[in-house]
Order: structure tokens, then sequence, then C-alpha cells
């Protein structure tokens, strides 16, 4: 029973996410539903003690990112930088490549340590372009950044500074760099599969007359008249974002030391500075990058900047709280019994590296989160998969990659925060768009995960 609480508060968000409800308010409602038949006397402090205490965490922490990567994606568009960057691609590699690029796009601002969220923000307004230019239906857009930046780059890149690949580095003492040819074939096998299918679906489009289509919502402006920019001046923006969130990741820590105490109004206040060294290198980065558009294009977005940024700011605060209700959901439900018993049962699995990819994505999926379900599963279990792998003779290397790589599957249910916001910032719904995603993210990812372990076996390698 308790159970089948937390698989109906789930699927009761899921239905209420493909159906186009507000997240901000099906999340809360369904949390508190699951919670109202397992407890009804907790409600009212489960309510405000777990669901409103990690949706206002969730929104301290993140929201400048998400405001600055909406301006910065923003600023792109109104500069002309996203129309400059697509014409100089499609001349170099044809309108019909405009899938692989951006998917290759996306690839390299993520596993430069661009923020996810931030990733879908600055580079909707060069999809958006591109697939207008190639007369490629846009509802393959969320499907196609999704597979760029929630898959491959997140989780299966030896050297990945995404949090999901970060994670495990201190439960089983490894790096970043775990398993590099597990990972490498992880990836390869993701980016074929996923451009494969992906343009199969355009062709399926252009054969049945299908084009990009009109009357969409959000759509990016163009400006015809514009003169545009040199391609690598285009680019430079996103360049600069990658280099300085990487160079402050790294001088950060150097220049605070582990913790930073003010004192205002006389009363001594610690900040800790280890957890907020990722946030505060891509705050830095995002605010040089749009210092940077603003002093090479500052004539061509002056005019359009003050309803351009407030268009940006609304955008982000939908999105940012979005994404906050599902981690406040993710929360509750973790605090459930039945949470709890699924945590259990998951222990029977005897293969160690398939119980640690089922353990993880089952997690993943319920939670609505990679990083949240990956943490909950080894927070509980990793004692477990260690014992096992040991007894096995399995590195702590493999692992590490299996546990990454699971988590960034069934996370991206149609709950998922990511998810959510990439459909919010590209104006589609799930109706549209989410058959494609969940192709390219559920099935191919956690297929992917499937491989690596059955290459691991079979080979040996890592």
């Amino acid at each position: 029973m308790e159970v089948l609480v937390v698989l109906s508060a789930l699927a009761l968000l899921m239905l209420a996410a493909y159906r186009g409800y507000s997240v901000i308010l099906f999340a809360p409602v369904c949390a508190m539903l699951g919670v109202l038949v397992t407890d009804p006397a907790s409600v009212p402090a489960m309510f405000s003690g777990v669901f409103m205490e990690k949706l206002v965490a969730f929104v301290k922490l993140y929201f400048p990112v998400f405001v600055l990567g909406a301006v910065f994606g923003k600023l792109i568009e109104l500069s002309g930088f996203s129309q400059a960057i697509v014409k100089a691609v499609i001349q170099a590699v044809g309108r019909q490549r405009a899938i692989l690029s951006i998917v290759l796009v996306c690839a390299v601002l993520t596993y430069g340590g661009v923020s996810l969220f931030v990733v879908v923000f600055a580079v909707y307004p060069f999809a958006a372009e591109m697939f207008r230019q190639g007369d490629i239906p846009k509802r393959l857009i969320p499907a196609t950044i999704a597979l760029g930046a929630f898959t491959f780059t997140m989780a299966a890149m030896p050297g990945s500074p995404q949090i999901q690949n970060i994670i495990p580095t201190t439960f089983f003492a490894t790096s970043t760099w775990a398993a590099p040819f597990l990972g490498l074939a992880g990836s390869v096998f993701i980016v074929a599969v996923g451009v494969l299918y992906l343009e199969s679906r355009r062709r399926q489009a252009a054969r049945k007359g299908e084009g990009y289509g009109e009357g969409h919502r959000n759509e990016p402006e163009t400006f015809p008249d514009l003169s545009l920019p040199h391609p690598l001046l285009a680019i430079s923006p996103l360049v600069v974002v990658g280099v300085l969130n990487a160079l402050f990741t790294h001088l950060i820590p150097l220049y605070f030391g582990s913790t930073v105490t003010l004192e205002p109004g006389g009363q001594p206040l610690v900040v800790e500075v280890t957890p907020m060294v990722a946030i505060w290198a891509v705050e830095g980065a995002l605010l040089a990058g749009i210092a940077w558009i603003l002093l090479f294009a500052f004539r061509s977005v002056a005019s359009r900047f003050a309803e351009g940024s407030s268009s940006a700011v609304a955008g982000a605060l939908l999105a940012s709280l979005n994404t906050a209700s599902e981690y406040g959901f993710g929360a509750v439900i973790a605090a459930l019994p039945g949470f709890s018993s699924i945590t259990a049962a998951l222990e029977r699995v005897p293969n160690p590296l398939i119980n640690e990819a089922v353990s993880v994505s089952v997690l993943a999926g319920i939670t609505g989160s990679a990083s949240g379900g990956m943490s909950i599963a080894l927070a509980a279990l990793s004692d477990t998969f260690i014992a096992a792998a040991r007894e096995a003779h399995i590195p702590m290397e493999v692992l590490h990659r299996v546990a990454s790589m699971a988590s960034g599957g069934m996370d991206t249910l149609p709950h998922n925060g990511a998810v959510i916001t990439l459909l919010a910032v590209t104006g589609l719904t799930h109706r549209q768009s989410y058959r494609d995603i969940f192709m390219v993210t559920v099935l191919v990812a956690t297929s992917a995960v499937l491989l690596v372990i059955a290459l691991y076996y079979m080979f040996g390698i890592v």
C-alpha cells in the first residue's frame, strides 16, 4: 500500500505535466495527496518543513543562474549573434545537418561546465533559427537539445564537470575520469543512436510535407535587415562563458578558501564556499558573457534591451519555480515510508552493476532528478554496492561510471524539472515534443548503461 501511494503520486504528477497543467500548482498537490493517504496529520508540517524548504533552497541557490542564463540567451538573440552562427554553420555543414550541429553545440557547452539550464537558454535561439531555415519541425528542438545536454556529456563522458559525474567520486573514491573507455563507448552509442532517431523523424516529417510550422509561442526575434557580425565574434560569448566558468571554478577556492566570514550588523556570518564554487563560477562567467555581448553589440541590443530583459526574467522566473516545485516534490516523496520500501526492494537485485543501475535509475525516475535520485541511492546503498563489487572483483571506476550514466536515463520522465524548463523555454508542450525527448533520453540513455555493463563483462575494459 505504501509503495502504491508513492507510485500513484508520481503517476498523477506525470499525467498533470503531460496534459499541460502547471507543475507549480500540481507538484505540491500530488505530494500532499501522498502524505494525506499515508499520515493525514503530517500534511501541514510536511508542506512547510519539507516541500517549501526544498523549494526555497533551490530558488536561493539557482534563481540567479536561471536569470543570468535567460538574459544571456536573450542578448545572443537580440544582437544577431545567433543568426550569424546559424548562417555560418549552414554554409559549413548544410541545412540538413541542423540536428547534429545543435547536438554538438550543446555537448561542447555542457562538457565545458556550463549548467544544463543555461545551455537551454543559450542554445535555443540558435536551434530555432537553424530549424526555421532548414524547415525542420520545431517540435524536434527539445529532443535535440536534450540529446546534446542531458545525456552523454552530463554523465557518460569521462572528465565531465557536471554534478552527475561528480557525486559518485565522494562515494567510490574515484575521479571524474573514471572508466574512460566505458564512458566513451556509451557516449558514442548515445550520440549515434540519438541522432539517427532524430534524423529519421526529420525525414518522416519532410515526407509528410511538415515544415517548421507557424503560430509557435516564445519564438526568438529575427531581424532580416540586421548587419550580422562575423561568426567568430558571434560565438565568442559562448567561449567566454565556457573558459571563465572553468577558470573561476579553479580560482574561487584559492582566493576565498573554504569559508568566508562576514559581519553584517556586527554579527558574524560564516558562508561555506565549497558548496557554492560551481554556482559562483557559472554566475561570474555569465555576467562576463553578458558584458562581452554588450561591449561588442551594444548598438544592436540597446533599443530592445528593456523589453528583452523583462521577458527573459519572466521566463526565468517561471522555469525556476517549475523546477523548484519538482525539487520539493522529490523531497516529499523521498520522505514517505513507501520510498524506503522501494529502496529496500532494490537491494535484493543480485548482480552489483545491475543492482546499481536499476536502483539509481528507479530513484532518479521517482524523484525526477538525476542528481537527487543518485544521491539518495548511493547514500543508502553504496556500501552494499562496494562490498558486492569487491567480492566480484569489479573496479570502483566501473561502479562510478554505471551510477553516473544510470542517473541520466529515467530522470527525464514527464515531471522532470529540466524537461519542463526546456519545454517552457521553447514554447512547446509535452504533447508536442515529449515522445522524442523520451526516446533519446530515457530509452537511448538507459540502453547505453546496459551496453556499458555488457562491454565490461565481455571484455573487461574500463
